[in-house]
């Protein structure tokens, strides 16, 4: 086994990484050993020197690669490498100094609360099973901030109707519990009925094709993308805006940043924090517009 094929089964079985982070790692690898013997003409990991990686990331940034990318890139080669240090393969990390490619800070979109509420409250889904599904694919992504894949799980075995929370197994198979609105279980209710009527047995996930099938990706895209068309003009319209919206909107009335950090699954504080920045924005506009030295024409 070689020593890629090594670390890859160490992310997947040791870290518990989840299919997708794995599948990038392993991308990002593939790729710099195939640089690394396009350019020395061979790949021999206590071989590699600094000046190898950074040729590799200039290579990535002459090829217009975002900087976020090109920095997750470099990102697996430092692990790639504490894990040969772990494995006492190699004494040194040839990517600990690299210098990457500053990284302008961007702030998650979100749509407004009235819009979403216009949207679940107004709106008119049909009663039938597609239109009960999409309803509810929505009013759960919405209303417990959970990821995509973390969505497609679900069971009905995770809800715990009488508490209104479900049960969740995100990222590294980390487990947490999320409180959600009361509507959701009549929503649940409705939806399993139909369900059940529509496919014509029970299934193991909760969220199915016409077909019984588990909801796939595209699928959920499609279903978020065309009802906010409905509601907002944001250029991106995909389930994780309406996770942006969950933690903004709590923010925003006032919910505690540890306390969304627990709900959203966040291993640090600092991927809650960017949620902040449009908290103060919304704080300085209303400031703004109340106090009497505040600038309203601002």
């Amino acid at each position: 086994m070689s020593y890629q094929e090594s670390f890859i089964n160490y992310l997947q079985y040791e870290k518990r990484y989840s299919a997708h982070t794995v599948t990038a790692y392993k991308n990002d690898l593939d790729q710099f050993v195939k640089f690394c013997t396009e350019m020395v003409g061979d790949f021999v990991v206590k071989e590699v020197d600094v000046k190898l990686v950074r040729a590799w990331v200039v290579s990535l940034m002459e090829k217009n690669i975002a900087p976020r990318s090109v920095g997750r890139k470099v990102t697996t080669i430092k692990s790639f490498y504490n894990y040969l240090m772990k494995e006492q393969r190699v004494g040194i990390n040839p990517a600990v100094n690299v210098p990457l490619p500053k990284i302008r800070k961007k702030l998650p979109n979100f749509v407004e609360e009235s819009s979403l509420t216009h949207l679940l409250d107004d709106s008119v889904f049909s009663k039938d099973f597609k239109g009960l599904r999409d309803k509810f694919i929505i009013t759960l992504l919405y209303g417990t901030g959970i990821r995509l894949a973390e969505l497609r799980s679900l069971k009905e075995s995770d809800f715990d109707t009488r508490n209104f929370s479900i049960r969740v197994l995100g990222k590294r198979q980390k487990e947490r519990v999320i409180p959600y609105p009361r509507e959701i279980n009549n929503l649940l209710d409705e939806y399993v009925i139909v369900r059940n009527k529509e496919i014509g047995y029970k299934t193991e996930f909760l969220l199915v094709t016409e077909k019984g099938k588990q909801v796939y990706e595209k699928l959920v895209y499609r279903v978020v993308k065309n009802n906010l068309a409905t509601v907002t003009s944001l250029e991106k319209k995909s389930p994780h805006v309406l996770r942006h919206s969950y933690a903004t909107h709590l923010l925003n009335n006032g919910a505690d940043l540890n306390a969304v950090k627990e709900l959203l699954g966040h291993s640090n504080l600092a991927a809650t924090q960017v949620y902040t920045h449009t908290t103060f924005e919304k704080l300085r506009d209303s400031y703004k517009q109340a106090h009497p030295r505040g600038d309203k024409k601002d």
